[in-house]
């Protein structure tokens, strides 16, 4: 049996990102910097690397700048081409594939990331897609997305990527549960019986976590237009695949890759840090840099 092409990728980029203020008071979090590129753009490409053409962003009111980002600035394009800096040009014009098409849609209030899906109803249909929040910048040598959809197509079922991780840290995340969970190690897949939003440690049904990447079936909508608040008082999108596992399977994928959580701000120093040591402008200088700040520190103790 034949399954329906995922071409359209959901960006729920409306939170305030109150974990980075006051850096976020007038830019979007999603606007932060890895080096010289923002975390949006890393999603982005991610998921036009795994052949999606549609990327459908879920904004509020303090989010034009995300907009303007993947626009055209034709002040900046002609200024560079006068200056013949054409490196850089090209550089800016890629920021958006020509095959690309960008849309954004309103997120009125801010009531959980199941509503901010389901806020893309209206674009995406009846059809199948996928979600990526950009908190999670995924770095593998095989866009995580494109893992995804490969599983997606083999099990014909939706899949969510899931890590291991602490019980210290469950309380932050949706925990799956299912056969495959206590031996599941990277690049394993396995039907979940069950999810549960941010379970405290002695109530987790394993140590797999749900991260930001999901593919999801249309009929994700019609359980999450039906949802009562959860965890925090929100519509969780946790709940919404709990709702969906009653009718079809889910699948949990433990992704090849590493993740920097940079929602938070250790995980951003982190991503920071080991891009910069790999970008070609700065690495040996930065690495340098590195050493000798180590040596000092090692001598002042």
């Amino acid at each position: 049996m034949s399954i329906q092409k995922v071409t359209k990728a959901v960006f729920p980029v409306a939170g305030l990102g109150t974990r980075f203020l006051p850096a976020t008071k007038a830019s979007p979090k999603e606007m932060l910097p890895i080096v010289d590129k923002p975390l949006i753009q890393y999603a982005v490409e991610e998921a036009a690397a795994a052949g999606i053409t549609e990327m459908i962003f879920v904004t509020s009111q303090s989010k034009r700048a995300i907009e303007d980002h993947f626009d055209r600035s034709w002040e900046l394009e002609n200024l560079l081409a006068k200056r013949q800096k054409t490196e850089l040009l090209e550089l800016v014009q890629k920021i958006k594939p020509a095959h690309v098409n960008c849309i954004y849609v309103r997120q009125a209030e801010a009531l959980g990331l199941g509503h901010a899906v389901l806020c893309a109803q209206s674009v995406v249909g009846n059809e199948p897609f996928a979600v990526l929040l950009a908190d999670d910048l995924l770095d593998a040598s095989t866009p995580v997305l494109r893992q995804m959809l490969q599983q997606y197509e083999n099990h014909q079922a939706s899949v969510v990527a899931v890590e291991r991780i602490q019980s210290s840290q469950t309380r932050s995340y949706g925990v799956v549960a299912g056969l495959g969970a206590t031996q599941c190690g990277e690049g394993d897949v396995f039907a979940i019986s069950g999810i549960v939003e941010k379970p405290a440690p002695e109530e987790a049904p394993s140590n797999l976590g749900v991260v930001g990447r999901y593919v999801l079936d249309g009929r994700i909508f019609d359980k999450l237009r039906n949802l009562k608040p959860g965890s925090g008082g929100e519509i969780q999108l946790t709940d919404g695949i709990q709702a969906l596992l009653q009718e079809q399977a889910v699948m949990a994928y433990q992704y090849e890759g590493v993740r920097y959580d940079c929602g938070s701000k250790l995980g951003y120093l982190k991503a920071s840090v080991d891009f910069a040591l790999r970008h070609p402008e700065v690495d040996q200088e930065f690495a340098a840099f590195l050493l000798q700040r180590a040596a000092n520190m090692q001598l002042g103790a």
